[in-house]
């Protein structure tokens, strides 16, 4: 048997940032509070739990006072920082450089909406910790959608500010355009729509969507694919199906316990890949447990 470990999964580079800051915090303070999950892995979450890092909710940061409070990469909105001020909380601001820089474009983008009477789209998760800070720097005006079946929530009439979730898939966003463009030829009884009434704004990272295409090659250079995640992960789901669209011998585990023993031959090459938010070493720990599976 023969086991390789993608060496382009694991972590992005914001979320990498962001768990160095806390582990960097924890060890000159002890406990450090995080606003959510830093990560949606469930596995790295419970590591920096026993490190000392506290996980709250946003009805927990309203009670918090004269405390410390990590950022995650996924940004926020500005109510946070006002309540941090009013609360006295020193900020540990880890949010994406990426995710920041969307914020800035998606407020942009409101002014000039609101001049043409215009929307603003987000191909997103409802509630997803990301859209909630996207959403905020427009005061919620925003419209979300994680799919076609949701376009009704779409005023086609009107001009829209069509933008994405950082994670999102590349493939699922301009299905989405598309579905919307199509919608607005039908409602406006155009044939073209011109940027006028549609601007669409690809603001995926691609550091993110760089990897669909890589794990499409991954899982084709092997038998089976072990594809590790936690299951909040959005951008885990999305590239999952990439290695299953590829490989259907591709299984989705959280951690190495998942692993079903009838899913792998001992003649096999298996690959072992993950999320942006899967650590390296969860990885390596299912790769040792696959190991010792046919010892």
């Amino acid at each position: 048997m023969e086991i390789v470990i993608d060496e382009k999964s694991g972590y992005c580079f914001g979320v990498e940032f962001a768990i160095q800051m806390a582990e960097d915090e924890i060890k000159e303070s002890g406990t450090l509070y995080c606003l959510g999950d830093i990560v949606h892995n469930s596995m790295e979450v419970k590591r920096l739990y026993e490190k000392g890092l506290r996980f709250i909710d946003r009805e927990q940061l309203k009670t918090l006072k004269n405390s410390k409070v990590l950022i995650r990469a996924h940004g926020e909105p500005p109510e946070t920082y006002r309540i941090a001020i009013e609360n006295n909380l020193e900020l540990i601001d880890a949010s994406c450089p990426v995710v920041l820089k969307l914020q800035n474009r998606i407020k942009h983008a409101y002014d000039r909406a609101r001049q043409k009477n215009g929307q603003i789209v987000i191909y997103g998760k409802d509630q997803h910790p990301e859209v909630i800070g996207l959403n905020g720097q427009i005061d919620n005006q925003a419209i979300v959608v994680s799919d076609e079946s949701e376009l009704n929530g779409i005023d086609f009439h009107r001009p829209i500010f069509l933008f994405s979730q950082t994670t999102k898939s590349t493939e699922g966003f301009y299905k989405l355009k598309s579905a919307i463009e199509q919608r607005m030829k039908e409602e406006l009884q155009l044939e073209e729509i011109s940027e006028e009434w549609l601007d669409v704004n690809d603001s995926i990272c691609r550091q993110v969507s760089n990897r669909e295409p890589q794990m499409a090659r991954f899982a084709q250079q092997v038998d089976v694919v072990i594809f590790v995640s936690g299951k909040k992960s959005s951008n885990g789901r999305a590239l999952y199906q990439v290695c299953l669209h590829h490989n259907p011998r591709s299984y989705f585990v959280e951690n190495e316990l998942e692993i079903e023993p009838s899913w792998i031959q001992s003649s096999d090459k298996v690959g072992i890949c993950g999320a942006t938010s899967t650590p390296m070493w969860l990885m390596k720990q299912v790769a040792d447990y696959i190991q010792k599976m046919f010892v």
